[in-house]
């Protein structure tokens, strides 16, 4: 019953992703107007998302050292491990390894891990601390390597990166992010009627960007019988093995137990995240690998959700 309720708490995404792909097919919206779309979740309806529900967020009563500590360093183990098989497999765009990296470690927080933890907890909080540490550190260093790697960055490798750096922390999604993390902390009041309207303009990101995504794929077309070899090592990495790192890291590591460690595996075997896709179509990267393996990670997830929750519940 609980993997059916799941089911249903994510119908609006089968909603917004499917009108996507078949308003495309018909050609009734163009697909290349996905880049629209997807621009505007970006820059805009994502940073409102962040900021509104990182500064309304009891930032002291989510963070546990040793959870957070725990689930880090598995994250970062999982990236380095990701990033090596790339390169091996013969990915040497450093832009490519980024992507590979953030679609095996990051986890679809927002759209996917949400209602699954309002389902099974009635509670989605402790999906917030690893939402700040993929936006603050992970996303950071992925924009940062996508910013460097732009070919109209000049001049010596040590100015391009700290120019990229630079662009980077400059972005909306981290700027919405730092500035609602200072703002909790420093208790400065923001006047209701602003979060409201940030929280207006965020309740759109979801939907908005699932759209882009199912745009681009109803022009570019998507084939489960074509997944190949790399799509199906990079899917397991997100689906399988990232829980299962976590797993061992959180607990034998640093000793965390209970349901703080079952949130953190479930959480780690959530689907790549949609913002895999709108990253790739903003720096122009990817598109098509990332938009299928957001597609194809969340229908593994899905499938292997009823075998987790029994285990984390």
């Amino acid at each position: 019953m609980g993997a059916v309720e799941a089911l249903e708490k994510l119908a609006p995404v089968v909603l917004a992703f499917g009108c996507g792909v078949v308003l495309a097919r018909r050609k009734v919206v163009p697909a290349e107007s996905s880049k629209v779309f997807a621009d505007y979740a970006f820059l805009f309806a994502v940073p409102c998302f962040l900021f509104g529900n990182i500064y309304r967020s009891d930032l002291g009563a989510l963070f546990h050292w040793r959870a957070v500590t725990g689930y880090a360093t598995a994250a970062c183990t999982a990236a380095v491990l990701t990033g090596v098989l790339a390169w091996l497999v013969g990915v040497r765009d450093l832009r490519g390894v980024a992507l590979r990296i953030m679609a095996a470690v990051q986890v679809n927080t927002a759209y996917f891990a949400v209602p699954v933890f309002i389902m099974l907890f009635g509670d989605a909080a402790p999906v917030f601390p690893v939402l700040l540490f993929q936006v603050c550190v992970l996303s950071l260093v992925i924009i940062s390597v996508m910013e460097l790697g732009r070919p109209d960055r000049t001049g010596s490798p040590v100015r391009r990166l700290g120019s990229a750096v630079a662009a980077s922390l400059l972005t909306p999604v981290v700027v919405a992010c730092n500035t609602g993390v200072a703002l909790n902390l420093l208790s400065v009041p923001v006047p209701g009627v602003v979060l409201d309207s940030f929280a207006f303009i965020g309740d759109s990101a979801s939907p908005v960007a699932l759209f882009a995504l199912g745009l681009h794929l109803g022009g570019a077309g998507l084939e489960v019988r074509g997944t190949t070899l790399e799509e199906g090592w990079i899917i397991t990495a997100k689906c399988v093995a990232l829980p299962l790192i976590t797993f061992a890291v959180c607990r034998y590591g640093f000793g965390v137990e209970g349901a703080r460690l079952s949130q953190l595996v479930l959480i780690a075997a959530m689907p790549a995240p949609q913002n895999l896709f709108v990253f790739a179509q903003r720096y122009g990267v990817g598109v098509d690998t990332a938009a299928a393996l957001v597609v194809k990670s969340s229908v593994v997830a899905l499938l292997l959700l009823p075998l987790w929750t029994p285990w984390v519940v």
